[in-house]
């Protein structure tokens, strides 16, 4: 199935919880450091938005974690990941540039506790690309959340992660194709204007 072109002005790039907490339970994180990296030279070059999105607490976000929640209570009995910690920063081979959106979340997805999805709009963005780890994490829960706000949905196939690789390939092969366009990063420089390449196909499932 081939893929319409991308329009940079309406297309926004989200990096993932691309940190060291959550890289370090990846078994090999460069590969995907890497093609990330080049995935954001190639959309900032044409003028798209590079948003980032990272997991952090204060005291106050501790305290606010309710016993019940069975994800997050740890991390607030524990007090881990707070905000100012460097294992919370993005990594910097990643690193934000003036310009660029940066949100710090205290839940799972990349909208539900941060005010991405108003200053996306604000931008006039349509078409989000997603990156990052972990893809039963970060990635699903965001995924299925800017479906349901309409958002033309894009997801790096090479630029997700996760430490179980059956759950990893469970989503991107049964799961993820019902919501996004599955591509890898070769496929988005394809769907970007001036590439000669025309327009992208959609990654095969399986």
């Amino acid at each position: 199935m081939t893929v319409p072109p991308l329009n940079p002005r309406t297309t926004a790039l989200l990096v993932l919880d691309y940190q060291q907490a959550t890289l370090a339970a990846l078994p090999d994180p460069a590969g995907p450091l890497s093609r990330v990296a080049a995935a954001i030279a190639d959309l900032r070059a044409h003028g798209a938005t590079i948003a980032y999105v990272r997991l952090g607490f204060t005291e106050a976000d501790w305290a606010a974690i309710p016993p019940d929640n069975a994800t997050f209570s740890v991390l607030g009995r524990q007090r881990l990941l707070h905000h100012a910690d460097p294992a919370t920063a993005v990594h910097h081979l990643l690193a934000p540039e003036p310009g660029d959106l940066t949100v710090r979340k205290t839940r799972v997805g990349a909208l539900s506790t941060t005010d991405l999805d108003r200053r996306l709009r604000e931008r006039g963005i349509t078409t989000l690309v997603i990156a990052g780890v972990t893809t039963s994490g970060v990635v699903l829960s965001t995924v299925t959340d800017a479906a349901d706000r309409d958002y033309r949905l894009y997801v790096l196939s090479d630029g997700v992660a996760d430490p179980d690789p059956h759950v990893h390939r469970t989503l991107m092969t049964g799961v993820l194709p019902r919501l996004a366009r599955v591509i890898d990063t070769a496929g988005l420089r394809a769907l970007l204007p001036g590439s000669g390449a025309g327009a992208g196909s959609l990654e095969p499932a399986g």
